[in-house]
């Protein structure tokens, strides 16, 4: 059994290569590019991670998890031009480096190549990789077109906030975690409960970014606080509190979402400021406990020997930050 970080050293030796053509040099390295940014290769890992819960690591469980990679960064690139973002992990994003038409063909190209990727496995259960990655990659468009809806929209519910990201983020590591349980054997039911530790782990991980936007340190955590709050994002914390605040509270929510004119420091305070008044740091930090515990419950329940669970647990703990 290999721990996150072993695996992770794994995949990035397989996977620092280059993935496209060399010709037509203008598509091909805007998307060669964006893989060199780097991340922590979450989704791909997991796939390795669930192969190796049932069984030794399948050579096909590196063909989908690069498969699983290439998509999640062709979703970023699209995702980049959508959000209008300039940067991503500090560097300029494929649009703003390259121009939006590239960017778009170089997202295409690399979904392309994802396909090319899964095309290479087995065909004895290739129908089954390639059903749950298709209903995976339509759950995360689904996700992300909620996402832009609720932007319009001055209210959204609790239940539906959980649900877009759900589909826009957590699908993608629970899929990930049982297209590698297939390669490794695993049962249906086995396989569902992976995909539910996935799935929450995935929701608890949300709450847990939202928090920390608003109140974690951005010298731990590599961020400058309040970024939600001056791009009015409704995340976890607002909504919450556009539901427990009282009358005056969500008329002066309303307000400093609407005032542009005002300083941003005076606009994260004054949130702030409301957000611990309705409790919502304490809110949220149990709301993520309580996802967090309802994914390792379906680990505990995934019929494996306990010791091959161990580097699933030290995921969770890697992932989820307990003292936030």
């Amino acid at each position: 059994m290999h721990s996150f970080l072993e695996l992770s050293k794994i995949f990035e030796q397989k996977f620092n290569q280059r993935h496209f053509p060399t010709h037509t040099e203008t598509l091909y390295e805007p998307a060669q590019y964006i893989l060199q940014l780097g991340g922590k290769r979450v989704r791909p890992v997991c796939v390795l991670m669930g192969n190796e819960l049932f069984d030794e690591i399948n050579p096909d469980s590196y063909e989908v998890a690069t498969a699983i990679e290439l998509f999640h960064n062709f979703s970023l690139i699209h995702d980049d031009i959508m959000d209008k973002a300039p940067l991503r992990r500090g560097m300029e994003t494929v649009h703003t480096k390259y121009g939006e038409s590239t960017a778009l063909l170089a997202g295409d190209v690399m979904l392309v190549q994802a396909y090319e990727y899964l095309n290479k496995i087995k065909r004895d259960y290739s129908q089954k990789i390639f059903e749950v990655f298709n209903n995976t990659a339509k759950a995360v468009c689904e996700g992300q077109q909620l996402d832009m809806d609720f932007e319009k929209r001055t209210v959204v519910s609790l239940e539906e906030y959980v649900n877009m990201i759900t589909l826009k983020t957590s699908v993608l590591l629970a899929a990930s975690l049982q297209l590698g349980a297939i390669l490794g054997g695993a049962g249906q039911g086995n396989q569902q409960h992976l995909y539910e530790f996935g799935k929450n782990l995935g929701i608890a991980f949300q709450v847990q970014d939202d928090f920390l936007d608003a109140f974690g340190d951005p010298d731990k955590f590599g961020k400058q606080v309040g970024g939600d709050i001056l791009a009015n994002k409704k995340t976890f914390l607002m909504i919450h509190a556009m539901e427990v605040a009282s009358a005056s509270q969500k008329e002066d929510l309303a307000n400093l979402m609407e005032i542009a004119t005002i300083n941003p420091t005076e606009k994260i305070n004054k949130v702030l400021s409301i957000f611990r008044d309705c409790k919502v740091d304490e809110w949220a930090v149990e709301l993520k406990e309580k996802y967090v515990q309802i994914a390792l419950q379906h680990l505990d329940e995934t019929a494996v020997l306990l010791a091959r669970k161990k580097p699933l647990m030290e995921l969770t703990e890697y992932l989820i930050q307990r003292e936030s």
